[in-house]
């Protein structure tokens, strides 16, 4: 049974609201918890659960995602059978209003006819939690269910379990049902496929804005959350990357916040999630802020409610200021100064 299950992950989703962090990678790239991507919950997630085969269908800007990804060594889907598979969108593929488009599965029908799961779980790549997907195949089998849509406090979580003959058959008669994917097919009253409901009761949150997206940052740093998503047995997996131990000067102070590899902290640092390889100098204080990989901020700077980009050049005596609503972003690559916001 622990093989039985094809996993499949629609990395094609656009959010308008997340322009600022998405205008250089797909959304299932974007990084998060200091060393993460999005990607690497769902991905793990399937891999504890046993599924050795897993296909991802990108759209835009995947170039990082296939960087991040790379053979799938470190998900251990570097295999002879089976393992990691990538199959973009063809340029023609348009806009579908769910996860799962049928017309970008059925240009790819070889890679479902040709594998032996039974079974196909087909998830989104934008939701940051931690789930074994056993007992939601128990429980479709046990209910004798054609789609099991797993839900979270009564929400959708955009993911799916049916019968991979289900999933061919629904894409197979696309033009007739007028279904474009599976969401299609789920909240049609008038078809007669059995639709069940497995609620997942532990933290899970979806990406789908820049708000969405500073929240569950925040999130992770609440030892409740971070118990529920970093879990011993079921760990979140990601690229291996070999950087020095972060170096903490004597100027430098942390309280409750996540500081990754290869830092340098001379300033004080409060509530904030910060990635590999930042630089932050000396009288520089930082507030409930987000800086992602290879940043660098100045000395006797002032960043509040902000999120920084990779590769992102903040000036000496500069001051950012923005709200648990509405967060300062800063694009990847520019540089901020002092002169600029005077």
């Amino acid at each position: 049974m622990l093989k039985s299950m094809l996993g499949i992950i629609d990395a094609t989703s656009y959010m308008d609201d997340l322009e600022d962090l998405t205008a250089h990678r797909t959304l299932a790239a974007l990084p998060i918890g200091g060393r993460y991507r999005l990607i690497d919950f769902i991905l793990s997630n399937m891999v504890n659960t046993g599924i050795g085969s897993v296909a991802i269908f990108p759209k835009y800007q995947y170039r990082s995602l296939m960087d991040h990804l790379g053979s799938g060594k470190n998900w251990d889907l570097d295999r002879k059978r089976d393992g990691l598979f990538f199959f973009p969108a063809p340029i023609t593929e348009g806009a579908n209003n769910g996860i799962g488009s049928f017309n970008h599965f059925a240009v790819n029908m070889d890679y479902f006819c040709r594998s032996n799961q039974e079974y196909a779980l087909v998830a989104n790549c934008f939701t940051v939690f931690n789930m074994n997907f056993m007992p939601v195949l128990e429980r479709h089998l046990e209910s004798s269910c054609d789609i099991t849509e797993i839900t979270n406090n009564g929400k959708s979580l955009e993911i799916y379990l049916m019968k991979k003959a289900k999933l061919i058959e629904l894409i197979n008669n696309r033009e007739t049902t007028g279904y474009t994917c599976i969401k299609d097919a789920v909240v049609d009253i008038n078809n007669d496929l059995k639709i069940c409901e497995y609620e997942y009761t532990g933290y899970a949150e979806k990406i789908h804005s820049i708000a969405s997206y500073y929240q569950v940052s925040k999130d992770i740093l609440n030892p409740v959350v971070w118990n529920q998503l970093f879990i011993k047995d079921r760990p979140i997996f990601t690229k291996v990357k070999d950087e020095p131990p972060t170096r903490y000067t004597d100027s430098g102070d942390v309280k409750n916040s996540m500081i990754a590899n290869g830092c340098v902290i001379e300033g004080e640092i409060e509530n904030s999630v910060i990635s590999r390889a930042v630089k932050i100098g000396k009288g520089s204080v930082l507030k409930n802020c987000i800086i992602m990989q290879k940043c660098t901020i100045g000395e006797n700077c002032h960043l509040e409610s902000v999120i920084l980009d990779k590769d992102v050049m903040v000036e000496n005596d500069t001051t950012m200021i923005g709200t648990v609503k509405n967060p300062f972003v800063v694009r990847k690559g520019t540089v901020q100064g002092a002169l600029m916001n005077s």
